[in-house]
């Protein structure tokens, strides 16, 4: 079983260093599966665009580009052996954590995310642990217009010492250069940066084997009654991938630019689609259009065309 992620590189990279060329102050975020491509070779790329990279953890700072400091965007309980790194403190809590570590730090704002953060004292309260404090950072939620997330950062700006750079998210290149030029921002970008050109990227999974079948018939792990006649589609994707159906209960397979039916929920390995008799259907070795978040997906094989 494969899921096999093909990306066209110049269409691609014309998009990332197009962004990089745009945003001043970009940190390219490189975390978690590495935004489908995986961390190690993504790292590569960023550290391309940018003297930092911010990434999700501090176990994820391991195997990173020498010409590179990593930002690590969650706060952690047990700091690294190096103070290389930049870490980060949303809490009292967490700048205790890092007591007697030499490293630097930026401080976590409030913000409509209720995730973690808190209000401009946390600043002095590094600064009195000992923490090098560099800059504070705002995060709003994904939900809301543009204009919604610039106004979450504006509000906390009378209180932001101008000597700290401010560290955004979730802003399009256009609404970060409208910030007041009180403040030196910086821009974390993934998904924007990475998969900011969808036409450069193609999902998909092959096909194992097809078996024919009749109304009445059942299969899968749950014996699930086929819908009628037609053809079982054995893909090569399932849970251990992270493929799982649609938000909205729909199959995440395509063929022939129409949504594949499945029989029932995608296991380890393998889904199983079902094709009614009459439709074009895939043989054993195709390829079916995968729809999945790549952030969400464990690509096995990567290629570059």
């Amino acid at each position: 079983m494969t899921i096999r992620l093909t990306v066209n590189r110049e269409r691609w990279w014309n998009h990332v260093v197009g962004v990089a060329d745009e945003v001043d102050g970009l940190i390219p975020v490189v975390k978690g599966n590495g935004y489908g491509f995986g961390r190690a070779g993504l790292a590569i790329a960023a550290s391309k665009l940018s003297p930092l990279l911010a990434v999700g953890t501090v176990h994820e700072i391991v195997g990173l580009p020498d010409e590179v400091t990593p930002v690590v965007l969650t706060p952690t309980w047990r700091p690294p052996d190096t103070t290389e790194p930049v870490l980060t403190v949303g809490s009292n809590d967490h700048i205790a954590a890092l007591r007697g570590w030499q490293g630097r730090v930026i401080v976590k704002l409030s913000s409509g995310m209720q995730r973690y953060g808190g209000n401009i004292d946390l600043v002095a309260a590094a600064q009195r642990a000992g923490l090098r404090t560099v800059g504070v950072a705002i995060h709003p939620p994904l939900a809301g217009t543009d204009d919604d997330h610039r106004q979450q950062i504006v509000d906390h700006l009378p209180d932001i010492d101008p000597s700290l750079d401010v560290w955004v998210s979730h802003l399009f290149p256009s609404t970060y250069e409208s910030l007041p030029d009180s403040h030196r921002y910086k821009l974390r970008l993934g998904t924007y940066l990475w998969h900011g050109d969808r036409e450069a990227l193609h999902l998909e999974a092959d096909v194992i084997d097809t078996r024919e079948v009749r109304p009445g018939d059942r299969a899968g792990y749950h014996l699930t009654e086929v819908p009628g006649a037609g053809t079982l589609v054995m893909i090569g994707a399932g849970t251990a991938n992270g493929v799982a159906p649609l938000s909205d209960g729909r199959s995440p397979f395509h063929h022939r630019r129409q949504r594949m039916a499945l029989l029932e929920s995608p296991h380890m390995h393998t889904s199983m689609g079902f094709v009614p008799a009459g439709d074009p259907c895939p043989r054993p070795g195709d390829w079916v259009d995968l729809q999945r978040p790549l952030i969400h997906t464990a690509v096995d094989e990567l290629r570059w065309i």
